[in-house]
């Protein structure tokens, strides 16, 4: 079998295989480029705070959320808000001292007014069941990128790898398919040769003939969208394949052709949540050092925010204005980690900063989720998003009119009566 053959047959049945895959990823991105504006428009009654005194301190907030439910450990507290806004505190179950297994509340976020403390609601972030406007687009943001698998001997990435194998599947096929729109060499001879020669040939590929038949403007949407967006296409199907094996392809990978600087994460084995690392330093005593750090390396932006991970026994404080966490470009913003049972510095992170592969691992996230760019960028994706949806819809009906066109031939071979005529097919 010659090259193009091949890599036709490749391109249809890779294409055939991800196709179901990348609609739902395609329309679910679509609509979760602009989830925190989702979010507050479904959900006021969380976002939305009213009291206009002063807020009272983050971490009485904390206080007041593990008071109300000790089966609870926030593990996220944020230390500036914008005025008018909740305070969205993050929360995990503490481990049951009797069954040595983790709780499970039913919850893992917490909105407060606060200025007053007072319980707006809580939501389990991500759930599959039931579906209501407060976890609406959580639940889409998760099917994004793990099909909302559930665990299975006590892995609970399984969706994860899945989607990220179909995105390693997509980037290659992205370098099949724009081969496939090449002129073969066969068309050389009536058309010329050389540049010119070649572009006229190619030209075609990239254009929608609109007076053609159903089946001839499908295949040219397919094509000729594929050319037009493949630098955007490839991307998005790269930054989904690194982010979703992050830890198990691409992080060692990068490694070995150039010097990623690990993180304190990347350095360290996570604990099953029945097993976590109970901290033996608190909240205030690491925002205190987290604070005098910060100033002692001239970073101006107060403390925004300060999580704890139970799996790593891993503290980190976040730097930025209320409203600014996502930070320039959509790389994040200067977070300081601190360890959970001595409180000694671990590590830092600081956006757009670092060895040429720090900046292209902290870059995947911006570029996939086109913050990158700011509002045009993710006005793209979400076109990119229905157009991944639309290529994968139109590939399926040109898998569809070929093989009915197969079958028909097949049967003309043997003699069975026509069941039609058939519409003549562009070569791919």
């Amino acid at each position: 079998m010659s090259l193009r053959p091949f890599l036709g047959f490749l391109h249809r049945w890779v294409g055939l295989t991800i196709a179901g895959f990348l609609v739902m990823s395609g329309l679910t991105g679509a609509v979760i480029s602009w989830d925190h504006e989702l979010d507050d428009l479904l959900n006021p009654h969380l976002m939305q705070a009213t009291s206009q005194r002063p807020a009272l301190p983050p971490l009485e907030l904390a206080r007041k959320v593990e008071a109300r439910d000790p089966r609870v450990l926030v593990t996220f507290v944020p230390l500036v808000t914008e005025p008018g806004e909740s305070a969205a505190l993050g929360v995990t179950g503490r481990v049951d001292s009797r069954t040595a297994r983790q709780i499970e509340p039913g919850y893992n976020q917490v909105f407060l007014d606060p200025a007053t403390g007072e319980e707006l609601g809580r939501r389990d972030w991500g759930a599959v069941w039931p579906i209501t406007t407060e976890n609406f687009v959580s639940f889409l943001y998760v099917l994004h990128y793990s099909l909302h698998i559930p665990e299975m001997w006590g892995i609970d990435r399984w969706g994860v790898w899945l989607m990220g194998v179909i995105a390693l599947a997509w980037t290659i096929d992205c370098f099949v398919g724009f081969y496939l729109t090449l002129p073969s060499r066969g068309a050389a001879g009536a058309k010329g040769k050389g540049l010119g020669g070649f572009w006229t040939r190619w030209k075609p590929a990239w254009k929608i003939k609109t007076k053609g038949s159903p089946y001839r403007i499908n295949f040219d949407i397919h094509r000729a969208f594929s050319l037009w967006l493949w630098g955007v296409l490839f991307t998005v199907a790269f930054t989904a394949f690194s982010l979703n094996l992050y830890s198990e392809v691409f992080f060692p990978a990068m490694s070995k052709v150039s010097q990623v600087t690990p993180t304190p994460f990347d350095q360290r084995t996570p604990r099953s949540d029945d097993e976590p690392v109970i901290a033996r330093v608190g909240y205030a005593q690491v925002i205190e050092t987290a604070t005098a750090e910060a100033q002692r390396r001239g970073w101006t932006d107060p403390a925004g925010g300060v999580f704890y991970s139970p799996a790593f026994g891993i503290y980190g404080v976040a730097f930025h204005q209320p409203g600014g966490d996502h930070g320039a470009g959509g790389v994040g913003v200067p977070e300081l980690y601190y360890d959970g049972l001595d409180g000694r510095l671990l590590g830092d992170r600081q956006p757009w900063k670092g060895t040429a592969a720090d900046i292209f691992v902290q870059a995947q996230f911006p570029l996939h989720s086109g913050r990158i760019l700011g509002i045009p960028g993710r006005i793209l994706m979400s076109v990119t998003g229905l157009v991944v949806a639309t290529l994968s819809v139109t590939g399926v009906v040109i898998w569809l009119k070929k093989r009915k066109a197969r079958v028909y031939r097949r049967r003309r071979a043997v003699g069975s009566p026509p069941p039609g005529s058939r519409t003549p097919l562009p070569a791919e």
